[in-house]
């Protein structure tokens, strides 16, 4: 009996590949038995790789990535924790109340058929815009407004999100493009701006305008491809308008990669395809003005202090993180951080994770992460030791920032960034100094959303546990509504 359960024990740790197999077989366009003669084995034994019935040995698997022509990472199991916690988040939605699945079910699924459940997030996703598009129809509808031009059902901030997820925020071919225009313009300390001007003139004959604030149609950045004219608000601080050049430069020079990346299957619309433009404009200008090794090397000596590299390579607080995130080469990788950033309100605007944690896409956000509390001390940084309900543990920073363009009666919108990483990778960070990253007393429990988390007893709860049966007792109050009562 002893010897059964050791060998179920260790069938549950072994990596499962089967269906990562079979899916990549099928993209190919091979059957079972043209894949087997490739690998010179026999199709039932490549039958029992594909129903997890066999482990997959190293030289196999080295195999199997060269015939099929993928990289080793493709087996990673980051892409199916991350499938998994996307549908866990799913079926928490009260849709499914009256036929709840357990996180074994929803892992089987995941791991057994990935397409069929992306093809089920795909769904979900749909059936959310479709009700956000409907409600906003309806207040339309009741306010008198007229109803054209009803909002589509599909999401291309999400869709974004996942291309910069699914490349773990790091474009080599961006990275290659912007040290090649260092190199050509001639960017160094000095003139930075004045440099660029030049380059863009010379380089691709376009003639930069500083434009009075208050003028009709006026814009931040505005491109006239026609006039060849790039004009650029007097509103922005100069850090942005080197942010600006930058960007545009990507848009009209490097057009080609920029084609290249947005072509990507994830991108299912012209709205998703043109916002991930912007968003890898972005991240060109980010490593034209911190370059991948030096900005690196600046990071690990200053133990990633964000304010001092953000005041060394002539950037703010976000432009900084967000950098910090990118720090995936190969072999010259930073720190894994995870980022996120969100408003008074909750929503989430922007999000990425290379160190583990989890973010909601369809439910509110945990209100114990520190990145609220950052909203009560405007410009200081917050720290705190955040465990999630399975146990792993994170080290996260909190700020907030606020837009510096617009003058007396502009609006200033105030956003906090969290920024964070696995706990043991803490110490690397100044922030963790005359901090005990593992004493017990520091740590703050905390979630992704209440639906998902088995935390009956936080005061902080807005909705019951879909992990726990709830169970309401009108003669018994406790930390939360809905905390079962002493002994259930």
């Amino acid at each position: 009996m002893a010897a059964a359960k050791k060998t179920a024990s260790e069938a549950r740790d072994t990596p499962r590949f089967g269906a990562k197999i079979r899916t990549l077989r099928r993209c190919a366009g091979l059957s079972q038995a043209e894949l087997a003669q490739r690998l010179d084995v026999s199709p039932s034994y490549l039958n029992l790789l594909e129903h997890d019935k066999r482990a997959l040995p190293a030289p196999l698997l080295i195999k199997l990535a060269r015939v099929l022509e993928v990289d080793l990472a493709s087996f990673a199991g980051e892409d199916d924790a991350r499938l998994v916690h996307d549908l866990l988040e799913v079926f928490s939605d009260p849709l499914f109340e009256d036929a709840p699945l357990t996180n074994t079910e929803v892992r089987e699924v995941a791991s057994a058929s990935p397409a069929a459940a992306r093809a089920v997030l795909q769904l979900y996703r749909a059936y959310r815009g479709a009700q956000v598009a409907t409600d906003a129809l309806s207040s339309r509808l009741e306010a008198g407004d007229d109803a054209g031009g009803a909002s589509r059902s599909s999401l291309p901030s999400e869709e974004v999100s996942d291309l910069l997820q699914q490349h773990m925020n790091y474009f080599p071919a961006l990275e290659e493009r912007a040290e090649q225009l260092r190199r050509e313009a001639g960017l160094g300390e000095l003139d930075r701006f004045g440099a660029l001007v030049r380059h863009l003139a010379r380089a691709c004959d376009v003639r930069v305008e500083i434009a009075r604030s208050g003028q009709p149609g006026a814009a931040l950045r505005r491109f006239d491809p026609r006039s060849r004219v790039l004009a650029l608000s007097e509103l922005l601080p100069t850090r942005s308008r080197l942010f600006q050049l930058a960007a545009q430069v990507a848009l009209i020079a490097h057009a080609d990669v920029l084609d290249g990346l947005g072509r990507d299957p994830l991108l299912t619309s012209a709205e998703s395809r043109a916002l991930a433009r912007v968003a890898l404009a972005n991240y060109f200008a980010a490593a034209v003005w911190m370059p991948y090794a030096e900005f690196l090397r600046a990071a690990e000596e200053l133990r990633y202090d964000i304010d001092v590299l953000g005041r060394r390579f002539g950037v703010g607080f976000e432009q900084t993180c967000h950098r910090l995130t990118t720090l995936r080469r190969p072999g010259q990788e930073g720190v894994p951080f995870h980022m996120v950033r969100i408003d008074v309100a909750g929503n989430i605007s922007k999000r990425f994770s290379a160190s583990g944690i989890r973010f909601a896409r369809y439910a509110g956000v945990c209100p114990r992460w520190n990145i609220f509390s950052a909203f009560q001390t405007p410009n200081m940084i917050r720290v705190q030791v955040s465990r999630m309900p399975e146990g792993a543990s994170f080290f996260c920073i909190a700020r907030t920032i606020q837009k510096d363009s617009g003058g007396y009666h502009a609006q200033q919108p105030v956003q906090a960034i969290g920024l964070g990483c696995a706990v043991e990778h803490g110490p690397r960070l100044v922030y963790s100094d005359g901090i005990d990253l593992h004493s017990p007393g520091q740590v703050t429990p905390v979630g992704v959303t209440c639906r998902l988390c088995e935390r009956t007893a936080c005061e902080q709860r807005a909705l019951p546990s879909l992990k726990v049966p709830l169970r309401v007792d009108p003669n018994y109050r406790g930390l939360s509504l809905y905390a079962p009562p002493p002994g259930e």
